[in-house]
């Protein structure tokens, strides 16, 4: 049994929703648009002027706003992820020849990763695991955009 027939069930009872095509079609990319580009960008943003910031208070506070909302993109990608997979199967696609697919799931091991060092506070506060987590949320980043200009190309193609 393949990774397709394995969500088929699950597939086929959306399906039978009767939802509009266009949204089975083109509702996850906008959603998932949303939080990669919004959310993503103030997660990276307020997490990087964390770190380079000089005075305490502006660096508490953008680390502040990084620890709210990086949880909470976290959330919406895993439950985006599955409703992507299900987008797929729902439109008779085959799931693990998708290059998007492969980025997505790239996108997920490298949040969890994140969030490891992160919820292990950094094992001890090491200044080195803050740098990995800096850099690798940056790698996660451009992962991200990566992944929403195959998911275009994707969703253009089906």
């Amino acid at each position: 049994m393949n990774f397709s027939e394995l969500l088929e069930p699950i597939a086929s009872q959306f399906r039978d929703l009767g939802m509009p095509e266009p949204i089975v079609h083109w509702g996850h990319p906008l959603m998932m648009g949303i939080v990669i580009f919004a959310m993503g960008s103030a997660v990276g943003l307020t997490g990087w002027r964390g770190r380079m910031a000089t005075e305490t208070a502006v660096s508490g506070e953008n680390f502040s706003t990084h620890r709210k909302i990086a949880p909470l993109m976290f959330l919406f990608l895993g439950l985006g992820y599955t409703g992507g997979l299900l987008s797929l199967v729902m439109q008779h696609e085959a799931v693990l020849k998708s290059p998007h697919f492969w980025t997505g799931s790239v996108v997920i091991i490298l949040l969890s990763i994140q969030s490891v060092l992160s919820l292990s506070s950094f094992w001890g506060e090491r200044s080195s695991l803050r740098t990995v987590h800096a850099y690798l949320g940056g790698t996660t980043l451009w992962v991200m955009f990566l992944h929403a200009m195959l998911g275009l190309k994707l969703g253009l193609s089906i």
